[in-house]
């Protein structure tokens, strides 16, 4: 794996967007940096030298086809996949490696120990909702903090009743998931990655096993977590979303970023043919 060893330099702090600017009113500095982001599977060049940048509080939305490379992009953020060449940078911290290369250019990588502590800090949301089947909607969100940051079971349990009821649970919080909806499911899953007190989320189409019905509800749970500051690269095809949330949308196709902008920029005035030809698909 090549990273350069050189740090980007940090852009100025530009203003934020007349619609997103009751959250911050200008960028300080990137919390997540992205440079030259390459994947491969085999022969397979899934990732084809991504850079971005998303600063503190920020909502970024990854838009694209289907195979575009965007859930790709979100496991390398998470090291669920490790970067064929480039560098992931969170709060300026290079993400799987010691921070500095050795004398000979290589870079070291950290011990398992260390990648989960980096892990940790980053909250995950997926498709599917991967909840444990034989737990409760309150044990769900209670169990990772007991068993990763030491929480004790009060401790741990009053955190997750308040996560629920943040996301209109309360009162399913003693249902197992096969008692809830798919939209219910969802959002216990959003509670569970906001119980680690993660300073970034990720959301790999979160609402794309739903029923139409259901995708309201999951959308307003992010909606209420971006206007909390929550920092958020969220894949979605659901460009109402995307318009009203967003504060960058970033268009994705055959593992490049082809287009990023505020939404008005990219959805009202898209510049590629490419982009033009996917909003007129899913608009």
């Amino acid at each position: 794996m090549t990273h350069a060893a050189t740090p980007v330099p940090e852009e100025a702090p530009s203003e934020r967007t007349a619609a997103a600017s009751g959250r911050r009113a200008a960028a300080p500095a990137p919390l997540i940096q992205l440079e030259s982001i390459h994947k491969a599977f085999g022969d397979l060049h899934v990732l084809k030298g991504c850079d971005l940048e998303v600063a503190p509080g920020e909502v970024a939305v990854l838009v694209g086809p289907s195979g575009s490379g965007k859930s790709t992009l979100l496991r390398c953020i998470n090291q669920l996949e490790e970067p064929t060449a480039g560098r992931v940078r969170i709060a300026g911290v290079t993400q799987g490696y010691v921070e500095e290369p050795l004398p000979d250019g290589r870079w070291q990588k950290l011990s398992t120990a260390e990648i989960a502590r980096q892990r940790a800090r980053i909250g995950m949301v997926f498709q599917r909702f991967h909840l444990f089947p034989h737990m409760t909607a309150l044990a769900n969100v209670m169990e990772a903090p007991m068993q990763v940051l030491g929480r004790t079971k009060a401790q741990a349990q009053e955190s997750a009743l308040a996560l629920l009821e943040r996301v209109g649970l309360a009162d399913r919080a003693d249902h197992y998931p096969s008692e809830l909806s798919g939209g219910q499911q969802q959002r216990v899953a959003i509670a569970r990655a906001l119980a680690m007190e993660p300073e970034l989320m990720l959301f790999d189409e979160p609402t794309s096993a739903l029923d139409p019905e259901l995708v309201a509800e999951v959308l307003a749970v992010l909606k209420e977590l971006a206007e909390g500051g929550m920092t958020m690269i969220v894949v979605t095809h659901e460009m109402g979303f995307a318009r009203e949330v967003a504060d960058q949308v970033v268009f994705m196709d055959d593992g490049m970023i082809l287009e990023q902008g505020t939404p008005e920029q990219l959805i009202e005035h898209p510049q590629s043919d490419r982009l033009q030809g996917f909003l007129a698909s899913v608009l």
